[in-house]
């Protein structure tokens, strides 16, 4: 059995990893289980699956937990001898150090969180490999290039990442302003935490694959294109030097790209994750990325170019700023706003290492606030039913 240590636990991607553990209860044993605020599900989990180790990141929430279990920090968790593989679900930079330690101790590492290879992507890829730990790539557009990549070692002229367009694909220019959270959060094909909801609405998170992308495979920035496909269907595709085009199809669910980095070289059946019904009549469609709709995307994607500390702040930026937008403290484009005077105003130093990129992420917090608060105040929306 393997031991797997899950970090983010009670969300999304935590959650449906235990999914994938109850459907092959002989193939795994949870070592640790690590959480945020949600006590109340961790520690349903707690007793369900009788973790070693234990952790929780708010300490006001610590008193909660059940009596006996062993609090241990994420970054002692993941170097732990029965620590076969790591599932890095958390959200933002809190999975940052736990990835390095977990690499550093030659322990593969299922990647669900973006944040971590786009604040440190150097840092990150140079520890995995023939003298590290394995990176598993668990997002469904990267996971969807490493198999169309399966058995391929060279002559790859694009990579091609899909992107659904978020809720707001169609609608005018001019209701942007307006946009309200419940609104950004009502994803039409994916069912998500709300930050990545939030950067999918914002198009953040395509741009972040785009980054990610640049790191995993190391393809340079020009080989990288996004296009818009609204059914969600299509993962991303890989066209390869004499014109033939590799996809990973299927239903927008998880579940799949987390079992296929859980076990990774095989694949399994199981019966709970939905597949492609092709009985059915599928319309696929591409579209070209309106880059004037979502701002965000040419941004990050320009700060991920630059390289230094400037992916550190703008990932830093993004979780600040997208908090705020979901408290109603700032408007939707409001993110935009203050990601980029965020990034104009950072000087950037190499990033090589990790208390660079730390102090940058800090730095970049502090600022994101700041700028926040300067601008005005979002003018309440009322919608018409």
């Amino acid at each position: 059995m393997k031991g797997l240590v899950i970090l983010g636990s009670t969300g999304s991607i935590g959650r449906q990893t235990l999914d994938i553990v109850r459907a092959f209860p002989n193939e795994f044993n949870v070592v640790g289980l690590a959480a945020g605020l949600n006590v109340e599900l961790l520690k349903e989990q707690i007793e369900e699956f009788r973790p070693r180790l234990v952790w929780c990141t708010s300490e006001q929430h610590r008193g909660l937990l059940p009596d006996g279990v062993t609090l241990t920090p994420m970054e002692e968790m993941v170097c732990q001898p029965d620590a076969d593989l790591i599932m890095a679900a958390t959200i933002g930079s809190a999975g940052l150090v736990p990835t390095v330690r977990a690499l550093e101790n030659k322990k593969p590492v299922a990647l669900a969180n973006k944040e971590v290879i786009i604040m440190a992507g150097g840092l990150v890829k140079s520890l995995a490999g023939p003298d590290g730990g394995t990176l598993l790539p668990v997002d469904s557009e990267p996971s969807a290039i490493w198999q169309c990549l399966r058995g391929e070692k060279e002559d790859v002229r694009r990579i091609i990442i899909t992107a659904s367009g978020g809720p707001f694909r169609t609608s005018p220019m001019e209701d942007m302003e307006k946009v309200t959270p419940e609104e950004a959060l009502n994803h039409p094909t994916w069912k998500m935490g709300r930050k990545i909801t939030v950067d999918s609405a914002t198009l953040m998170n395509k741009a972040f694959e785009v980054i990610e992308a640049r790191w995993l495979f190391d393809v340079p920035w020009d080989k990288i294109e996004v296009v818009v496909h609204p059914q969600s269907i299509v993962h991303s595709m890989v066209e390869f030097a004499d014109g033939s085009v590799k996809a990973q199809l299927g239903p927008p669910d998880m579940r799949l790209p987390i079992q296929y980095s859980l076990f990774y070289p095989t694949r399994l059946p199981n019966q709970q994750i939905p597949r492609l019904d092709t009985g059915l009549s599928h319309s696929l469609t591409f579209q070209p990325l309106e880059r004037e709709r979502y701002p965000c995307f040419g941004m990050a994607v320009e700060a991920g170019k630059k390289g230094g500390t400037y992916p550190a702040v703008l990932s830093a930026a993004d979780e600040v700023a997208v908090e705020l937008f979901l408290q109603g403290r700032i408007g939707f484009m409001d993110i935009y706003r203050t990601i980029d005077r965020v990034l104009g105003d950072h000087t950037s130093s190499l990033g090589s290492s990790l208390d660079e990129i730390l102090a940058a992420d800090h730095w970049a917090r502090v600022r994101a606030h700041e700028v926040a608060e300067s601008l005005p105040a979002p003018t309440p929306v009322s919608r018409s039913t």
